[in-house]
């Protein structure tokens, strides 16, 4: 288990070792995050919103 900070409130957030790199967790205050790795080590950063397109 990895411990990293929520970008957004700075709160703690434990992700699997094993975690892939587009992984998506929520945290607590209700960020929706992405796993990023960078030189080998897991970050996270605020997962982009898409919205949807309904053929519009």
């Amino acid at each position: 288990m990895v411990n990293l900070k929520c970008p957004i409130c700075g709160g703690e957030i434990t992700v699997e070792d094993d975690a892939l790199p587009g992984e998506l967790v929520e945290h607590e205050c209700g960020a929706q995050l992405e796993v990023v790795k960078q030189n080998g080590k897991l970050s996270l950063r605020l997962a982009e919103q898409i919205g949807e397109d309904w053929g519009e």
